[in-house]
């Protein structure tokens, strides 16, 4: 049988959607745009991504009334018996592993499996079929930090952890498949813990496997560079000059309204650790715009500690209610017309310490590993996440390349390979 999948949302999204894939094309089920069989993993982060989740499902129903459409994830896990949904099969975020035993055993009545994640176990995925530069491991999934506006721990659960055994032999199994750079992914990747061992622990005993060029962290909370991980970060260079920390917000005010656990000076100075130890560390965050009450004087405070900081790109998000969370019942919610105003100044700002931090690398030589081939020119990205652009042969995608940085054409730096290591 033939099949389509479509993912909305996050980096674990995409993770399990291609999990799924893997399934399915190991039963002898081919990828196709005519399927017998459409998979939408939704999402649930705000109003605009169930908008988004509902307009593809309908979509794909009207396209292929005769296909078996699976409808999975966060919103499912959010709306649970509230949607009313064209779909065969409807899963929360339990049982994407069991995708093919799922249509085995549809029999042309609405199946409905919507597990409560509170007691939900670690469902065990893994995958091996990224390509040969960068592998995911989902090593976590769930968080208890119940910031006042996210819905995320309402759908995905507690915070629950792969064994560390199996991580190790899941990063050994992609190593000796060829990936050089293997990323850690989750939903609080940082809170990772199996009983007594940590996170830092993982990370100690992953950056000592033979073989592995890279080890990047998907995102991670500042509460949770401790020590123990500032000593891994200083002492590999396995793990990546490139960070991303959500900060949410610049102002104590909000950040103590959004029930984040730190303050902004104890963000900047964990920072200021940071970069002592790696001065050309890359920092990237997440902000939301136009929280309830977020007064002009307290973005703009914002703004300010953006700039002390020196983050080197921000994702910005307008605020969204999401309907259970504190932050919906709160007061004094934001006009659309300014959240989009701020959104678009700091979108510029982060398009502008972009463009600075890629200025900074003009004339140096860096190291990249390609991870495309297009009209001549191999892309990739550096360990510090630079994205990088140089004519080269097709040969060199998923090795070493370096290359001397010639000039900023944004996205891209642009750079004449120099030297390469072919392992093949």
């Amino acid at each position: 049988m033939k099949y389509k999948i479509i993912t909305l949302g996050c980096k674990v999204n995409e993770y399990e959607s291609e999990v799924m894939e893997s399934l399915l094309e190991n039963h002898g089920y081919i990828k196709s745009d005519d399927p017998d069989i459409c998979i939408v993993n939704t999402c649930t982060v705000t109003n605009t991504a169930d908008s988004k989740s509902r307009k593809v499902i309908r979509s794909l129903r009207r396209q292929h009334p005769n296909a078996i459409l699976v409808v999975a994830g966060c919103m499912i896990q959010n709306k649970k018996d509230k949607l009313d949904l064209p779909a065969d099969i409807i899963i929360g975020n339990k049982y994407k592993s069991d995708i093919v035993s799922l249509l085995e055993e549809y029999k042309d009545k609405q199946m409905y499996l919507v597990e409560d994640m509170d007691t939900a176990d670690f469902e065990d995925m893994s995958l091996n079929n990224f390509d040969l530069t960068r592998a995911y491991i989902k090593i976590e999934d769930g968080c208890d930090n119940y910031c006042s506006y996210c819905i995320i721990p309402y759908v995905r659960g507690h915070v629950r952890s792969k064994k560390h055994e199996k991580v190790i032999e899941e990063a050994k199994e992609l190593i000796k498949n060829g990936h050089k750079e293997i990323v850690l992914t989750g939903i609080h990747t940082g809170h990772y813990h199996d009983g007594n061992y940590s996170f830092a622990n993982l990370l100690q005993d992953l950056v000592k496997l033979d073989g592995l060029k890279r080890l990047r962290i998907s995102s991670i909370e500042i509460t949770e560079i401790n020590d123990e991980v500032l000593d891994v970060i200083q002492n590999s260079d396995v793990l990546v000059n490139h960070m991303h920390i959500p900060l949410q917000s610049g102002s104590n005010e909000i950040l103590k309204q959004m029930n984040r656990k730190y303050d902004k000076q104890y963000f900047i100075n964990k920072i200021k650790k940071l970069k002592a130890i790696k001065p050309d560390m890359n920092v990237t965050t997440d902000v939301i715009v136009g929280f309830p009450g977020e007064s002009e004087e307290q973005f703009e405070e914002g703004i300010e500690t953006i700039k002390e900081i020196g983050f080197t790109k921000i994702h910005v998000f307008p605020y969204s209610d999401r309907e259970g969370t504190v932050a919906s019942k709160m007061p004094n919610k934001i006009p659309g017309n300014i959240k989009k105003e701020r959104v678009k100044k700091l979108l510029e700002l982060s398009k502008s310490l972009e463009i600075s931090y890629m200025t900074k690398h003009l004339g140096s030589e860096v190291t990249f590993i390609p991870e495309v081939y297009e009209n001549g020119y191999l892309i990739g990205h550096t360990a510090n996440y630079l994205l990088i652009k140089a004519k080269g042969d097709e040969v060199l995608l998923a090795e070493e390349v370096t290359v001397k940085i010639s000039k900023v054409d944004y996205p891209y730096l642009l750079g004449d390979v120099k030297v390469f290591e072919l392992n093949r």
